[in-house]
């Protein structure tokens, strides 16, 4: 006999146990009353055993799948038989045990596993406008951009505890009408336990309660958190070396008199071709309510280009127009964070960050009051609004959130808003008004700083 059949009549065997009576009406098209398997499949149907086709047909002579008898099998189970239609049962489920175990995952958790693999994601189109003397000339440069990002976020369930995740963009020049391939910017697996959860890939690097004032980038290694209220969590890994630098200006280009004693013009740590280490330690305390949350960390960094944050090193350059020096390639950056929320809408946040292996631009700071509840923009009519100020060392803030307002190697006042006007769409504004924090050891500076920042974005 074909499977299909075999199935039906030992299934109908089963639930016949539980069932003195069923319904007689005709479930399906292609199952006329004078078939000789009428009866067991009606009888399946009514117990909720097999469901047939959305046209309304069994389909009885189609060949079923190994799972598809798990199905099958796993439903009569449901019903509870007992005596010869339990016996029955256990040979039947004997033969098909790893069907069912994977079977008993799913229906389970059949909501959750109901699509192992998710998409979802984002378009943003954003734009800029600049305008910066860093050397305080007198005359700002004023210099706009404008693009976009197409954004997929996959998540793959991989058992109870583990998930699989990447990001993937693609970009978009709007002046240029240019644009990329897609390109894997993250691929990490994830592991969440009660109070434990371990990262191990190319994933997010944006700790809690920092906001960005010293990273906001992807390191490639490994992450361990424990706990709930009070979170410890250790990183360490690589990362990428052009986001990794050091010197002043916000790694502007080497200034006219730098280039005067032959220091080649992308030497402020544009040179370098290997990843920085970095390693970290956090704590960080969050009740996740109205109230007092932040944190403190330590990191530490190594890499080459760290030597121009060293006065000796800068010296030497100078002095011998040699960039390729003994090099430090060391830094230590210790931060504390505090935030509170008054209400559900409105949080006041701080945090400060040095790098104690830096002779200038060594410090970050920022402070930040918002209103609102705006989420990506999940919900229409979400909104928010914020101000503050910023000051981000350059040797200090190694990869923060230095694209959305305040400029690396500057400090200044921030204000921004964000609305969504519809669900899933998302409109956000932001101006900073500042200057240049360069102490004058090697220039004048303090020369302005000004950034304009627009963004619509597409969420799905």
């Amino acid at each position: 006999m074909k499977k299909s059949v075999a199935a039906a009549l030992a299934a109908a065997f089963v639930v016949g146990a539980t069932s003195t009576t069923f319904a007689a009406a005709n479930p399906f098209s292609d199952v006329p009353a004078g078939h000789w398997a009428y009866n067991s499949v009606a009888k399946l149907a009514a117990e909720g055993v097999v469901e047939g086709y959305g046209d309304g047909t069994y389909r009885g002579d189609r060949n079923i799948t190994r799972y598809e008898m798990a199905q099958m099998v796993a439903k009569a189970m449901a019903k509870n038989p007992s005596g010869a239609s339990k016996a029955e049962l256990d040979r039947l489920a004997a033969e098909f045990r790893d069907e069912l175990d994977a079977l008993g995952v799913r229906v389970s958790n059949l909501e959750k596993y109901a699509d192992k693999v998710t998409w979802h994601g984002k378009i943003e189109y954003t734009y800029h406008q600049y305008k910066t003397d860093p050397y305080n000339t007198g005359n700002k440069a004023k210099t706009t951009d404008n693009g976009y990002i197409f954004r997929f976020e996959p998540e793959a369930e991989v058992n109870d505890h583990w998930t699989l995740h990447a990001r993937i963009d693609a970009t978009g020049d709007m002046r240029d009408d240019t644009t990329t391939n897609f390109e894997l910017v993250r691929g990490w697996a994830q592991g969440d336990y009660d109070k434990f959860q371990i990262k191990l890939g190319k994933f997010e690097f944006y700790p809690a309660n920092e906001y960005g004032l010293i990273w906001d980038t992807e390191i490639s290694g490994a992450e361990l958190t424990f706990g709930s209220k009070w979170k410890f969590t250790a990183t360490g890994g690589r990362i990428n070396d052009d986001t990794i630098s050091g010197g002043i200006y916000g790694r502007a280009a080497v200034p006219d008199d730098f280039q005067a004693v032959g220091v080649p013009e992308n030497a402020f740590g544009l040179e370098g071709v290997d990843p920085a280490t970095v390693v970290g330690l956090r704590v960080d305390y969050d009740n996740e309510g109205k109230g007092l949350f932040g944190g403190a960390a330590w990191y530490h960094i190594k890499d080459d280009d760290l030597a121009w944050s060293r006065n000796q090193y800068v010296e030497t350059v100078i002095n011998s127009g040699d960039a390729n020096a003994e090099r430090y390639n060391k830094a230590d950056i210790w931060t504390v964070n505090l935030g509170y929320r008054f209400t559900d809408k409105l949080m006041l946040t701080g945090g400060y960050a040095r790098n104690t292996k830096a002779d200038f631009e060594k410090n970050s700071w920022q402070a930040e009051l918002n209103y609102g509840d705006y989420d990506d923009a999940s919900e229409k009519g979400q909104w928010s609004v914020w101000a503050g100020y910023r000051k981000f060392g350059t040797n200090a803030t190694l990869a923060g959130t230095v694209e959305d307002d305040a400029l690396l190697g500057t400090r200044g006042v921030i204000v921004g808003a964000s609305w969504a006007p519809f669900k899933n769409i998302g409109v956000i504004a932001k101006y900073f008004n500042g200057k240049y924090i360069s102490d004058g050891i090697y220039h004048s500076g303090h020369g302005k700083a000004r950034h304009l920042f627009g963004r619509v974005e597409f969420f799905f």
